[in-house]
């Protein structure tokens, strides 16, 4: 059931007792929870968090907390299974659901007792959600077959089985259960993501008038991690962003009287026109561009033709290559103010568009050193979530992405850079690696291509979030050398090896370049499908449902029971 008050429906019912929170592995569910852990603590509710890596890890950190908990939030997690019919619950515990995960899996949306939704209404307007008499039917008791033991009951039955009244209900009810199935396909056809969890979060601390300009940073923070992992378009991510835009004013709204007298450690918030080139402020000019998705692409900077129309680019800009190729704080001060300008500027000849080269974000600044670009954190963050270090558990991680979020720990955030900037290169290193030796095939109706064992820097890829952002570079990429005109209206899937002695892969399916207005991908039922008809051994843990675990012996005819499936 959808909440149309989160803090009458959700934060007063959970006022007065303990609430486990289960938190997804992605930087939006992170900034949620923090968000969340504040509000919780200058009201003393009692809380456990555990983060949770999948489906089964769900159910079992579920199992493991739930003694005396009657309060369960799920933070972009549960939206998309039967959480009442999977956990088991008792009758008197209620499931909170703040999941940017769609479809939203019907038993929730319309479980009254249970399952409460913290999601936005709006958010359905463009794909609804089936009415209530299309999906659930009351069973009438069955007028024949009553088990009755003489004859004579036996044969009144069989003509009360056959006579018209009974036929016709038959027909309605095998109608009905035909259109239910046509509807319910549908409704989950497509994987799509609704608006951030970490702004549901924010809007209900603003409405209990505790919103902060730290909590305004998350918020931000989780809105922009959901563009960098492609979950949202461009134009919803604007939206947002012209949505926050008030709260920023309001929070940052100061004269230069005030300014004196504020501390300079005090978070400040500033709108930026902010530059598509990963990392820039952290790294080289020179070796953001080459990691930039947009930039990279658009020069073909893995081609010799492509880094010479590259320095040509940074010559006609006036920016000499050994200021290029040095780390962006110790540039001259002058060019660094004006890199945004000259690359505006210069752009068009070289075939670049103001969409490849700026987005709308948020600079935060503490202290006189500290400027952070939303961007910049998200990645960093994300980066630590998903960190390959063996003395690490998952548990490990989520409590340093947590860490990295703090904006007193300087020392965390820039080791999380570090790791961001190794995984961004271990991304640019691999597509590199597929344009070389031409691995990237056409199967018909997609495209597919599989990193070989052994590669280097391959664990990087054994995380969802890395995969995501790896199928999308090496698909862009793939677009921009290739010959073939269907390319871009061609979706990806992409296999990475998960653990070579289970002999397992994971397989992540992208939609093409030509959709990518709508953001809607079709892979999630597709491989469902696939599995079921050739009886692969597959694993359908994640909560996104486009990437799934596959025993490596199996794909062969997965893929061609995936070939006919989408042809």
């Amino acid at each position: 059931m959808f909440l149309k008050d989160i803090k009458t429906g959700f934060y007063d019912s959970v006022r007065n007792h303990r609430v486990l929170v289960l938190v997804s592995f992605d930087v939006d569910a992170l900034c949620a929870c923090k968000i969340l852990q504040c509000l919780f603590q200058s009201d003393q509710i009692l809380y456990t968090i555990v983060p949770v890596t999948g489906k089964e890890n769900l159910q079992q950190a579920y199992i493991e907390n739930s003694e005396g908990v009657r309060h369960v939030l799920m933070i972009n997690c549960g939206a998309s299974i039967d959480v009442v019919d999977i956990l088991q619950p008792e009758a008197c515990v209620c499931f909170y659901i703040c999941d940017s995960h769609r479809p939203v899996d019907i038993h929730n949306v319309f479980n009254a007792v249970q399952v409460k939704l913290l999601m936005k209404e709006e958010d359905f307007d463009d794909h609804p959600v089936p009415e209530y008499d299309t999906v659930f039917r009351e069973e009438e008791e069955s007028d024949d077959d009553s088990g009755n033991d003489s004859d004579d009951s036996e044969r009144s039955g069989k003509r009360r089985r056959f006579d018209d009244a009974s036929i016709e209900k038959r027909r309605e009810k095998r109608l009905w259960e035909e259109n239910r199935t046509k509807v319910l396909f549908d409704y989950t056809q497509f994987s799509t993501f609704g608006t951030s969890a970490a702004f549901i979060m924010f809007e209900l601390a603003w409405k209990m008038s505790k919103d902060t300009n730290d909590l305004l940073w998350l918020s931000i923070l989780g809105v922009t991690d959901q563009f960098l992992h492609y979950r949202t378009t461009r134009d919803k991510y604007i939206n947002d962003i012209i949505t926050l835009q008030a709260h920023v004013s309001r929070h940052n709204h100061r004269g230069e009287e005030d300014d004196s007298l504020v501390s300079v450690n005090c978070l400040k918030i500033s709108y930026e026109d902010e530059l598509l080139l990963t990392l820039y402020r952290h790294w080289s000019i020179f070796d953001s561009i080459c990691h930039s998705v947009g930039t990279a692409c658009k020069f073909k900077v893995w081609t010799l033709k492509g880094q010479k129309r590259l320095h040509e680019f940074l010559a006609e800009m006036g920016l000499p290559l050994t200021q290029c190729k040095q780390k962006f704080t110790a540039m001259d001060s002058t060019l660094k103010k004006s890199i945004k300008s000259m690359i505006l500027e210069n752009m068009e000849k070289y075939g670049l568009v103001s969409d490849d080269v700026v987005i709308p974000s948020y600079n935060a600044q503490y202290g006189y050193k500290n400027k952070l670009c939303a961007a910049d954190v998200s990645l960093a963050c994300s980066a630590t979530l998903e960190s390959i270090d063996k003395c690490n558990n998952p548990t490990d991680n989520f409590l340093k992405a947590l860490d990295v979020l703090n904006r007193s720990n300087v020392d965390s955030l820039e080791k999380a850079i570090d790791l961001a900037r190794k995984q961004l290169q271990a991304v640019v290193t691999q597509v590199q690696t597929f344009l070389d030796i031409h691995q990237v095939i056409s199967a018909g109706p997609f495209l597919y291509t599989f990193i070989q064992e052994g590669t280097q820097d391959v664990k990087f890829f054994s995380k969802p979030n890395c995969l995501v952002r790896l199928a999308r570079f090496t698909l862009e990429a793939y677009c921009a050398v290739t010959r073939n005109k269907r390319a871009r209206a061609l979706p990806l899937v992409l296999g990475a090896p998960l653990d070579l002695e289970q002999g397992t892969t994971l397989v992540i399916g992208i939609p093409p370049l030509q959709l990518d207005e709508d953001r809607k991908n079709f892979f999630g039922k597709a491989f469902e499908q696939a599995a079921a008809s050739t009886n692969s051994r597959t694993l359908h843990d994640q909560f996104d449902s486009f990437i799934m675990e596959m025993k490596v012996e199996d794909k062969s005819k997965f893929f061609d029971a995936l070939i006919s499936l989408m042809q």
